[in-house]
């Protein structure tokens, strides 16, 4: 019998082969662990402890390391990602997408968009995190049902969707998050181990399998009903679209908006350069230069928006404004999102329980805010303002649902009635309103504004 003889260019070119590229499939997935080893993989920053044991990564936590990476030695784009994940009830962990690791950047930290592994009573599991910048994007306060997915102590299924500027998570084959974001567009993917801070917790452990992932002819998954989040300024993803919102202001033209008590867009000291709505410093001389939207809102609506505070600034949204009460020459009357720098302004003091506080429905109901739930001065923080058919109204910042009432409840009526719009009959209770910007004399600024009317 003749044998065969591979050609030695054949045989060099069989041996280069990588053993990540042996593993694809016919229908375009791609095996990112063999089942046996960790090639393809390197690990950063903390020193946890990675192998495999039966079929699957496994992390174990070690005291006294930070944050630990087993990461890929291949950046990816765009790309769906699928993956089994168990993790320990005690411990925290994630996996990383499109994610960086610089010199130059916290002497080489890994950092990047992060999908939570949460086992723990806040069920945050498949939000999105941006890991060592920006903080949460997406924390799971602005999907509940979500929360519901993980199972602990169990086996859960991850599946990330990373097409162009859209991320999408989803957990058992439940939408979780869906964040529209440009500041990353490619990078590795990583396996987290959490650092610990409690000696309790040294050898909690987390496990990966059925890693795989596909990289071309992407079919994203169906459109769901989620809240998206969109950090591109003044821009309106199809989904959003998709889901009934539409842009207030698109970062040139203010003609939806209109001076409060008037028909036209103010002069003095409001301007929309550079993609943002600006309200300047007013040396105190000057009262009820508000803007209200031209259009009424209501009964039911989504209202978001980002707002960037100057140090010592106030101002606010307010929705459901009425026109019909007499504001003294002074703001327009409504319901208020306060928007404040708690830390500089004297106002954060006064009122009660710190209902005049960043966030709160002003002088009436305080926010309960997370700790590190406000950005710095000089960055931006998302407002949304979510107003239900049944009546019951949301404060979110930054994600987190900060304040929630229900219009026209005894327990509204008694904390309206020991605020300062206690002479204000029916005051919060009009079918409809204009949504406003307050000029409160400081210079803040607002941009993405976005509107959803609830039918």
């Amino acid at each position: 019998m003749k044998k065969f003889r591979l050609p030695l260019a054949g045989l060099a070119a069989f041996l280069l082969v990588s053993p990540l590229q042996a593993q694809k499939s016919k229908d375009g997935w791609l095996d990112l662990f063999n089942g046996k080893d960790l090639t393809g993989w390197k690990q950063l920053n903390g020193q946890a402890k990675y192998e495999v044991k039966d079929g699957a990564i496994v992390g174990t936590s070690v005291m006294g390391t930070p944050n630990s990476f087993l990461t890929t030695e291949k950046d990816y784009g765009d790309f769906i990602l699928e993956l089994d994940v168990k993790v320990d009830s005690k411990l925290n962990s994630g996996i990383q997408i499109r994610s960086l690791s610089k010199p130059e950047y916290q002497n080489g930290r890994v950092h990047g968009y992060q999908v939570e592994i949460d086992p723990s009573d806040r069920a945050f599991s498949a939000g999105i995190y941006d890991e060592a910048r920006r903080g949460w994007l997406y924390p799971l306060d602005l999907n509940p049902e979500g929360k519901k997915a993980f199972k602990k102590d169990a086996w859960n299924k991850y599946r990330i969707e990373a097409i162009g500027s859209s991320i999408r998570t989803f957990l058992n084959g439940v939408p979780v998050a869906h964040v529209v974001d440009d500041m990353t567009p490619s990078g590795f993917i990583c396996l987290q181990v959490h650092s610990i801070g409690n000696k309790d917790l040294e050898g909690t452990q987390v496990s990966w399998k059925n890693v795989r992932i596909k990289t071309s002819n992407l079919k994203p998954s169906p459109a769901s009903k989620v809240r998206i989040v969109n950090l591109i300024p003044n821009n309106l993803d199809a989904a959003e679209k998709a889901q009934g919102y539409s842009l207030l202001y698109d970062g040139k033209s203010v003609d939806q908006w209109r001076s409060y008590g008037g028909t036209d867009f103010p002069t003095k000291r409001w301007n929309y350069n550079d993609g943002a709505i600006v309200i300047s410093k007013s040396d105190g001389s000057e009262t009820g230069n508000d803007i209200v939207t031209r259009k009424l809102y209501g009964p039911a609506f989504e209202f978001e928006f980002e707002f960037k505070l100057t140090e010592g600034a106030n101002s606010g949204v307010k929705y459901f404004v009425d026109q019909k009460f007499n504001s003294n020459g002074k703001s327009g009357i409504g319901c208020e999102f306060q928007v404040l720098d708690d830390e500089r302004h004297p106002d954060a003091k006064l009122g009660k329980n710190g209902n005049r506080t960043i966030a709160s429905f002003y002088d009436v109901i305080p926010a309960d805010r997370p700790k590190n739930s406000v950005k710095k001065i000089g960055e931006w923080n998302q407002g949304r303002i979510v107003v239900q058919k049944d009546g019951t109204v949301q404060h979110f910042l930054n994600g987190y649902k900060v304040v929630e009432y229900v219009r026209g409840s005894p327990q509204f009526k008694e904390f309206v009635a020991g605020s300062k719009f206690a002479k204000f009959e029916g005051f919060g209770m009009s079918q409809e309103g204009n949504l406003l910007l307050q000029d409160h004399g400081d210079n803040v600024l607002f941009r993405s504004l976005k509107v959803k009317e609830i039918k």
